[in-house]
């Protein structure tokens, strides 16, 4: 374990790291022509339809990669876990992803950049990580990022609103952007000129730079942990219908 990877992660702040359960995604839709040379795109993506319902969601019954568990820690997973620990943050996400040291040390400080540091509103944070977990079928992100937008001020009918997509009932028009721009990266890899172009009239380029790697970050990690089978937690509540 290098050293200065440990050290990164001894000295920033704990990340609420969130994901997910197994997940097969909806037929691809046909992928969108890349930008031409001024960055035009050829066409806009679509926005995704909504997903079936949940209960359908394919999981593993076990996880493939299990936690790694204090009494097993060895030195280098104590140098990352122990802090974590310390500050009562430690979850089954930072456990598993502790079978590989290295990663986890490396990775850490980009997803607490991510959760914690971005120039985003806290608020419009979490409806992107909200709607990539659901896109996703990631239970554990949805858990764990329910709990985290209800602190920044989502409401049990917001979290309904961004399960159901771009097209409900309800939404403000910064927010209907907001789902249009992660359902069109999940569906194509490109948030479309019109969406990208209303976004930019309230966010700087900071600010829409932070909103693409916020989605593209928290699609990686439901792969990763939906792919592995992470347990959820036992003080998890789950997601609303």
């Amino acid at each position: 374990m290098r050293s200065d990877a440990v050290h990164r992660l001894s000295s920033s702040a704990t990340t609420d790291l969130r994901c997910t359960t197994p997940e097969n995604r909806p037929a691809a839709t046909k992928p969108t022509p890349p930008p031409d040379r001024q960055g035009t795109a050829v066409s806009e993506p679509a926005s995704q339809p909504s997903n079936p319902a949940r209960d359908s969601w394919p999981r593993l019954d076990q996880p493939r990669i299990a936690p790694v568990e204090q009494a097993s820690w060895s030195a280098a997973q104590q140098a990352l876990l122990e802090p974590i620990a310390q500050r009562g943050r430690l979850c089954n996400v930072h456990k598993t992803l502790a079978n590989h040291p290295r990663l986890l040390g490396d990775w850490l400080p980009f997803a607490t950049y991510v959760l914690r540091d971005n120039t985003l509103p806290v608020r419009d944070r979490e409806i992107l990580i909200l709607r990539i977990g659901y896109l996703c079928r990631a239970e554990y992100e949805l858990a764990q990022h329910a709990r985290i937008g209800k602190r920044a001020g989502l409401t049990d009918d917001d979290l309904r609103r961004i399960a159901a997509g771009p097209a409900a009932d309800g939404l403000s028009e910064h927010e209907r952007l907001l789902l249009k721009a992660v359902d069109e990266l999940h569906a194509g890899a490109l948030v479309g000129n019109a969406t990208w172009n209303a976004l930019s009239k309230t966010y700087n380029t900071q600010q829409m730079m932070d909103l693409v790697f916020t989605v593209g970050e928290y699609n990686m990690v439901s792969m990763a942990l939906n792919s592995f089978g992470v347990p959820l937690d036992d003080d998890l509540e789950p997601f609303p219908q």
